[in-house]
């Protein structure tokens, strides 16, 4: 994996102790735990293997019958008993 190298300024007092706290109690670097964070605040979950539907989300092309078909669906009654 090829990786960058920051330099962060001006870091809270807040987050460098929650971050030193968090890095303490689970016995990693600073350094890891940082990487965590900023992975995490990314939105980017690593190994993650996802089982939503998102990539078929719009991915379908335009069908004329199936268009026919839905709007002949939506014409039945609601209510049939």
């Amino acid at each position: 994996m090829v990786t960058k190298q920051y330099t962060i300024r001006a870091v809270p007092h807040k987050v460098d102790e929650a971050l030193r706290r968090k890095a303490q109690k689970t016995g990693k670097s600073l350094n890891e735990v940082a990487v965590e964070a900023l992975t995490k605040g990314a939105g980017i979950t690593p190994n993650a293997k996802f089982n939503d539907l998102d990539w078929f989300v719009g991915s379908m092309d335009k069908d004329s019958e199936l268009d026919k078909a839905m709007d002949w669906m939506d014409s039945l009654p609601q209510d049939i008993s």
